[in-house]
């Protein structure tokens, strides 16, 4: 929390944190004043917000898994859907960009076997959201269905069996049983979700970044550390990064807020 103070300080190292001049708002002024600050946000809140539209995978993933019987096709199917977690976000850029290489890339190969023209699809700036969002679902929607389907093992088997009774086939089970059962869950992993909509994972986002596709892959993080690390220009970065944690936090206090309101539900 100390360090924060340097966002509102011309900070020097050779004068030290405390011995650097106070200037207040200066450096988020400077970055809401920023030409390309509206690029930045949109660009942002475009991937954040298309990131959080594909949160139903896990959860459908869970309620399909929780209908398998089979155990050892279910245990496979579960290893093999969170194995992609456990790997470096650096290893996963590689792949992603070995298997869209223009020249010997796997999904160019099939694109040109049927008839079609080859792309270098990291170098075409609309398609960056689709790679960062849909590589982000293969890797991590196995892991995240495991708390769905942890919180599946908790559903009461006598109300299943009532349900089963009154006539209710698998669909009906799901919908009216299994969903309200784990709906709490559903409600602050998605709050969780919301509350990072702008903290957009830079790693990521900075391993397949190029300039041909910046206007549309430089977002808050990527900009921070090239003003920051590159410029060293650091309490303009610190603004920049304090600025994005209180939006963040405003954003969680409202979602919040809403699902208090509607559903009784919160994480405060």
């Amino acid at each position: 929390m100390y360090g924060i103070i340097i966002a509102f300080k011309d900070y020097r190292p050779s004068l030290g944190i405390l011995g650097s001049k106070l200037v207040g708002f200066k450096h988020f002024m400077r970055f809401i004043n920023f030409p390309n600050f509206g690029l930045i946000v949109t660009n942002t809140l475009r991937i954040g917000v298309y990131s959080l539209l594909t949160f139903p995978f896990s959860v459908i993933l869970a309620l399909m898994l929780n209908e398998v019987h089979n155990r050892t096709f279910k245990k496979t199917v579960q290893m093999i859907s969170y194995m992609p977690y456990f790997l470096s976000t650096v290893v996963v850029c590689s792949m992603i960009r070995l298997f869209l290489n223009g020249k010997t890339g796997v999904i160019n190969a099939i694109i040109v076997a049927l008839g079609g023209e080859a792309c270098d699809f990291l170098t075409v700036a609309e398609f960056f959201e689709d790679i960062y969002v849909w590589s982000g679902v293969w890797q991590g929607v196995g892991w995240e269905a495991i708390i769905y389907i942890s919180a599946l093992s908790g559903v009461p088997v006598e109300l299943i069996e009532a349900a089963r009774v009154d006539g209710a086939g698998r669909l009906r089970i799901i919908w009216n049983v299994n969903i309200p059962s784990i709906l709490p869950t559903i409600i602050i992993m998605l709050l969780l979700s919301c509350g990072g909509v702008l903290s957009v994972g830079f790693e990521k986002t900075f391993l397949l970044q190029n300039s041909l596709n910046l206007s549309r892959s430089q977002v808050i993080t990527t900009y921070t550390y090239e003003v920051g690390i590159t410029g060293a220009q650091y309490s303009y970065s610190a603004a920049i990064g304090f600025f994005n944690t209180i939006v963040n936090v405003v954003l969680l206090g409202m979602v919040n807020l809403i699902s208090k309101k509607v559903s009784d539900i919160s994480i405060i």
